[in-house]
């Protein structure tokens, strides 16, 4: 199919045909939809006995160690699904990321203390189960690239239902608890000696640090699931399930339309600010500048297109809210170009956490040249990677919108 190139900054461009209309009994309904998923994957979730208290005690006072818990770490027990924990955790966090970004863009039709009160819950949560899997990815997608630019041989994929990391295993408490993602296939020593001395150093660094912090995070995500700001959210969801705190009635024939507009304009405002012309060169010297800066901070250049990546994400989910439907194609009418827009951003947030944790790695005192400079090599790949996914975002954007 042909495909024409368009001014990012034209609305028509960013929104495609225009959508159903819908009214605010179509919100209600969104709303109802994602509150359910929400309680469905939470039962789930119990059910797996992912859900604990940090001691080990579940949410609803059944012990997780029974039939279909067991300790990974050290093999015991039945061994349950392998995904149904991460596919659960991963339901909670889409549900609750599609409630808060929803409030957030249709707050004028719906009680404001309430919307005003929810919205920074459900963004708290769903942030707190994403932590453990974004760290488990970091590590995956360093070691997979130390590999990569070292010519040796590829690093095993990860894979679900594997052990948790031994030191996880050593430091959990007797009764056991599922972890919220699979873990990351750590290399054998005849892996490790296909690397240089440098990177093999440089890999176990980045184990040792990313794994800490991700034990951490499900740490964090097990007491956040068992305490009573978690329970307090669960409540409203479970009324929000039943019954919409609309405004007032005459929100229930409101025309959605100008809201769902007014997230796609600044959507579009975003990405008319954003550098594109310099993203359409397959390499930006400028996006290595501050490679050696002493300061952790994030990436300079980084902030405009994370926030460009939350502002797609709210305008698919106002999209999905006038279409009766999520994302996922079910009515027909997915609009391909912005599918592939979030993946690239994506993309670009993955690259650019994980550049930034090969950084805080190569900061460490006292470690050897060698390993210092393997550390710099990953972090100019991923930055690397960091540029070719701004060149595919413009990429499909100045695309004309195809809708399946």
């Amino acid at each position: 199919m042909a495909q024409r190139h368009l001014d990012p900054t034209d609305p028509t461009a960013a929104a495609g045909p225009p959508p159903v209309p819908a009214g605010g009994d179509a919100l209600a309904d969104y709303l109802r939809a994602q509150a359910t998923e929400f309680l469905r994957a939470l039962r789930l979730h119990r059910e797996s006995g992912a859900g604990a208290h940090g001691n080990g005690a579940h949410p609803s006072g059944a012990h997780p160690s029974g039939a279909g818990a067991l300790d990974r770490g050290r093999g015991r027990g039945p061994v349950p699904a392998p995904d149904g924990p991460v596919d659960a955790a991963r339901a909670l966090r889409r549900a609750a990321r599609r409630l808060s970004g929803t409030l957030h863009t249709f707050q004028p039709l719906l009680d404001a203390e309430w919307a005003e009160a929810m919205r920074p819950e459900l963004a708290w949560l769903s942030g707190t189960l994403a932590l453990e899997h974004a760290y488990a990815s970091r590590l995956d997608r360093l070691l997979q690239a130390l590999h990569r630019l070292s010519g040796s041989a590829a690093f095993p994929a990860q894979q679900a239902g594997r052990a948790a990391p031994a030191r996880a295993a050593a430091t959990a408490d007797p009764a056991p608890v599922a972890p919220l993602v699979p873990s990351v296939t750590r290399p054998s020593p005849a892996d490790r000696g296909n690397l240089t001395v440098g990177a093999a150093k440089a890999g176990a660094l980045l184990d040792r640090q990313l794994t800490l912090a991700r034990t951490r995070a499900h740490s964090t995500a097990l007491q956040a699931l068992g305490s009573s700001r978690f329970h307090a959210v669960a409540d409203k969801v479970a009324l929000l399930a039943s019954e919409v705190p609309l405004k007032d009635t005459a929100a229930a024939a409101a025309d959605l339309r100008p809201l769902a507009a007014a997230a796609r304009d600044r959507l579009t405002d975003a990405v008319a600010a954003l550098p594109l012309v310099t993203a359409g060169n397959p390499y930006n010297a400028q996006a290595l500048v501050h490679g050696l800066s002493p300061d952790p901070a994030p990436h300079p250049q980084d902030a405009q297109w994370h926030q460009v990546r939350l502002l797609l994400r709210l305008h698919r989910y106002a999209l999905e809210v006038l279409a009766g439907t999520d994302a996922d194609g079910a009515d027909g009418t997915t609009d391909v170009r912005l599918l592939a827009a979030g993946e690239a951003l994506d993309r670009h947030r993955d690259a650019s956490e994980a550049a930034a944790a090969a950084a805080q790695a190569a900061r460490t005192p006292r470690i050897a040249p060698a390993t210092a400079y393997a550390l710099g090599v990953l972090h100019a790949d991923q930055r690397h990677e960091v540029e070719a996914a701004r060149y595919a975002f413009q990429h499909s954007w100045r695309k004309e919108p195809i809708r399946l």
